[in-house]
């Protein structure tokens, strides 16, 4: 495969687990009745107490995320991505297949990987949005503060929000998964990709 076709398989992936992600969260919310957006979190959807369907979608959901952004980024480096943004994506790779490795009631190791999946993807908008040109980059690092806020919010605020902890933590996962289906769409449509 050429550089080209690395970047183009990249963005494809990069879609996929978004696309994945957020319909494993929809499946495993659907197999958890009485389940809360807004006063549980996402990671309650895998949680020892949680049904086991729902723990069973969403667990396999987040180490098949994992997996396909692990991938993603291999083809992006091939495709003569940028050394800090796969670096990154990498990075948050490992935390998004941590949390479905390591459900809510392991606490440390859950918290660990949650923090490197939610602040790694935010990173990483701001790493590719510095690197691009034109709207691209504004969009990046648009959602990748936004993001990154969100997630401040979350860690500090919790439920002390009209939003929920559910819900506060749905902003940061959505930011997340709204830039990397851009950034994927970007690297598809766009074999420039983020540079070298």
């Amino acid at each position: 495969m050429n550089p080209d076709q690395f970047r183009d398989a990249a963005g494809a992936l990069l879609v996929a687990g978004a696309v994945l992600t957020v319909l494993g969260f929809v499946a495993a919310e659907a197999s958890y009745p009485g389940y809360s957006t807004s006063a549980q979190t996402i990671s309650a959807l895998g949680a020892a107490d949680a049904p086991a369907a729902s723990q069973t979608v969403f667990n396999a959901t987040m180490v098949a995320a994992g997996a396909l952004l692990l991938l993603a980024t291999y083809a992006l480096r091939r495709g003569d991505g940028s050394r800090r943004v796969t670096a990154i994506l990498a990075i948050t790779a490992v935390g998004v297949a941590g949390v479905g490795v390591f459900p809510s009631q392991t606490g440390v190791p859950h918290f660990v990987a949650a923090m490197l999946a939610f602040g790694g993807v935010g990173v990483a908008a701001l790493a590719a949005g510095f690197e691009a040109r034109g709207a691209f980059r504004a969009l990046s690092v648009g959602l990748g503060a936004l993001e990154l806020l969100a997630l401040a919010g979350f860690v500090v605020l919790g439920d002390g929000t009209p939003l929920g902890v559910g819900g506060i933590e749905r902003w940061v996962a959505y930011l997340g998964l709204l830039w990397t289906a851009a950034f994927g769409g970007r690297l598809t449509a766009d074999a420039g990709g983020t540079g070298s």
